[in-house]
C-alpha cells in the first residue's frame, strides 16, 4: 500500500471523525422543565430553554442543568432545645421550585445544601421562643414562620419555597411517659365527672319522682278521708233526723243505751269491765215506762214523754230520703283547699305568738282550776250519754 494513500486515510478519518464530535458538541437538544446555562469563553452567555439549540462548537461550554420542577427535600431529624430548656428532635420536609436557573447556578454553590442549613437554623430560631406544649400544639405557626424565613432568604438565589412541613417532633422519652400519665389522669377525671354527673342527674330525678309519687299519695288520701268524713257526716246526719222525725221516748233511748253496754266487754283482753252510773238510772227509767215501782206509770217520767204525732202517709217529709233530696257533697278538691287554708292560718298564728306566751301557756293551763261537773238534771232519769 502506498505510504501517501494510507496517509490520506487516516486524515481523512481524524477529519470525519472531529467533524462529528463537532456537530455532537453544536447541537444540544434541551427536554421540558429544564434549563441550560451556557457559557462562551468561560463567561454566563445565555440559558437555554426547552427545544433544539446550535452551540459554537469550542467556543460555548455548557455549565450545567438546572431541574425547573418542584423538588421535595426531606432533613434528618434536627435536636432542637425549647424554651423550657427540653431537647425536641424535629424533621423537616422542604418544598421548593427553582424560578432562576442563572441565580441557583452562580448566586450558591449547592442550594439544596444551602436550604438545609438554613431550615436548621431558622427551625432552632423559632422553637427557642416556645415551650414544649406550644411546639407541639402550634405546628400551623412553626410552617408559617420557617416558610416566610426561607422564602425571603432563598429568593436571591432563584429559589422559592411553596411549603415547609414538620414530619415529627420527638420529645424525650421520659417527658413522653409524663405526657401519658397526664393524659391518662385527664381522661379518668373527665370519666369520673361524667360518672358523678350521671349519679347526680339520676339520685335528682328519682328524688323528684319519689316527691311526685308522695304528693299524689297524700293528695289521693286527702281526698278519700274528706270523702270519707263527707259519708259518715251524712250518715250520721240521716240517722239524727231520722230519729227526730221518729220522736222517740226515753224509753227507747234507755233501752238502746243497755244494748250498747254489752259492747263493752267485747275484745279478747277485757278480763274487766265497768258498769257506768248512769246504768241505774236507764234501769229507773225502763221500770217507769213499764209502770213504775207500784205498777202504775210514774208521773214525772209520764210527763217527760211526748205523744208521738201521727203523720199520712202522703204528707210531704214523711220520707226520710226527701229531707236529703238537696243535699249535696262537697267537692273534694275545694274541701282539701280549704282544709289547707285553715292549717296556714294556723301556722300563721303560731308564728306570730311569742316565745314568752308559747312558755307561759303551758303554766297557765295547768294553774286553771278545772271547770266544775255538770249538775245532773233533776228527775228520776238522767238522759243517757248516747252521743245524739
Amino acid at each position: 500500500m502506498d505510504p501517501t494513500g494510507f496517509l490520506l486515510t487516516v486524515v481523512l478519518v481524524l477529519l470525519l471523525v472531529f467533524v462529528v464530535i463537532t456537530v455532537v458538541r453544536a447541537v444540544r437538544i434541551v427536554p421540558q422543565a429544564s434549563s441550560l446555562i451556557v457559557e462562551r469563553l468561560g463567561r454566563y452567555s445565555r440559558t437555554l430553554e426547552a427545544g433544539l439549540h446550535v452551540l459554537v462548537p469550542f467556543i460555548d461550554r455548557v455549565r450545567a442543568r438546572v431541574d425547573l420542577r418542584e423538588q421535595v427535600v426531606t432533613f434528618p431529624p434536627q435536636p432542637v432545645i425549647t424554651s423550657d430548656n427540653l431537647v425536641v428532635n424535629i424533621d423537616t420536609v422542604i418544598y421548593f421550585q427553582p424560578t432562576d436557573p442563572r441565580a441557583a447556578v452562580y448566586e450558591i454553590a449547592n442550594y439544596i445544601q444551602g436550604i438545609e442549613q438554613l431550615t436548621v437554623t431558622t427551625l432552632r430560631n423559632v422553637i427557642g421562643s416556645l415551650d414544649l406544649e406550644q411546639t407541639l400544639t402550634s405546628r400551623d405557626q412553626i410552617n408559617g414562620q420557617l416558610r416566610g424565613v426561607l422564602d425571603e432568604a432563598t429568593g436571591r438565589w432563584g429559589i422559592r419555597v411553596n411549603r415547609v412541613e414538620l414530619k415529627a417532633i420527638d420529645p424525650p422519652a421520659s417527658v413522653q411517659d409524663s405526657m401519658e400519665q397526664q393524659m391518662r389522669a385527664e381522661r379518668n377525671r373527665r370519666a369520673a365527672i361524667l360518672t358523678a354527673e350521671g349519679s347526680k342527674q339520676s339520685q335528682i330525678l328519682t328524688a323528684e319522682g319519689e316527691k311526685q309519687s308522695a304528693v299524689l299519695r297524700a293528695e289521693g288520701a286527702a281526698q278519700a278521708a274528706i270523702l270519707k268524713a263527707q259519708g259518715e257526716a251524712r250518715a250520721i246526719q240521716q240517722v239524727f233526723d231520722a230519729i227526730h222525725r221518729g220522736e222517740p221516748d226515753p224509753g227507747l233511748l234507755a233501752y238502746m243505751y243497755l244494748q250498747t253496754l254489752p259492747k263493752l266487754a267485747e275484745g279478747q283482753g277485757n278480763t274487766t269491765w265497768v258498769i257506768p252510773a248512769e246504768l241505774t238510772e236507764a234501769l229507773r227509767g225502763i221500770g217507769a215506762a213499764l209502770g213504775g215501782r207500784d205498777g202504775a206509770p210514774d208521773a214525772g217520767w209520764a210527763a217527760q214523754v211526748r205523744p208521738r204525732r201521727e203523720r199520712p202517709l202522703g204528707e210531704p217529709g214523711t220520707d226520710v230520703g226527701d229531707a236529703f233530696a238537696d243535699t249535696r257533697l262537697e267537692d273534694p278538691t275545694d274541701a282539701l283547699r280549704a282544709a289547707r287554708e285553715e292549717v296556714a292560718g294556723a301556722t300563721r298564728e303560731a308564728e306570730r305568738s311569742t316565745p314568752e306566751t308559747r312558755a307561759v301557756a303551758p303554766q297557765v293551763a295547768r294553774q286553771a282550776p278545772e271547770p266544775p261537773a255538770a249538775p245532773t238534771p233533776p228527775g228520776p232519769l238522767a238522759p243517757p250519754n248516747s252521743g245524739y
